[in-house]
C-alpha cells in the first residue's frame, strides 16, 4: 500500500538554472540526473526528508511554469530559515506572516514559480 509521497515536480524553463538554484540556495542533493526525451529527469532529496523534488515539465505543461506550487517547504525555524536563505540569495515576495496556525513566507525560483515556506 501507498507509504509515502515520493516527489513533486517542479516544472521549469531552463533545468540548469533550477538546478543551481535547489541544489546550491536550497540545500537540495541531486538523486538522479538522466536524459529523458528533450529534457533531463532531474530528482532531488531534500536532506532529512522522504519525499523529494523533480525538476521536469511534462509536455504541453508548459504554461505551469511561473506559477504557484500547490504545496508547503517545512522548517523548523522560520525565522532562521528565512534569515539563511536570504542571505544566498533566494527571492522572498513576502515577509514572515503569522496566522493562528503558524508562520509562513513566500519565494520564487528563478523561474517565477512561488513556495510557500512554513512552519508552526
Amino acid at each position: 500500500m501507498i507509504r509515502h509521497l515520493k516527489f513533486v515536480g517542479i516544472p521549469t524553463k531552463d533545468q540548469d538554472r533550477a538546478l543551481a538554484f535547489w541544489t546550491e540556495k536550497m540545500g537540495f542533493k541531486v538523486a538522479t540526473d538522466q536524459p529523458m526525451g528533450n529534457q533531463r529527469w532531474i530528482e532531488l532529496t531534500i536532506p532529512g526528508a522522504q519525499t523529494g523534488v523533480v525538476l521536469f515539465t511534462p509536455p504541453g505543461q508548459e504554461d505551469r511554469v511561473g506559477t504557484f506550487f500547490n504545496g508547503s517547504f517545512h522548517c523548523d525555524d522560520l525565522e532562521y530559515t528565512f534569515a539563511k536563505l536570504s542571505e544566498r540569495g533566494v527571492v522572498f515576495v513576502s515577509g514572515i506572516e503569522k496566522q493562528p496556525w503558524g508562520s509562513y513566507a513566500r519565494f520564487q525560483d528563478p523561474g517565477g514559480n512561488t513556495f510557500v515556506l512554513s512552519s508552526r
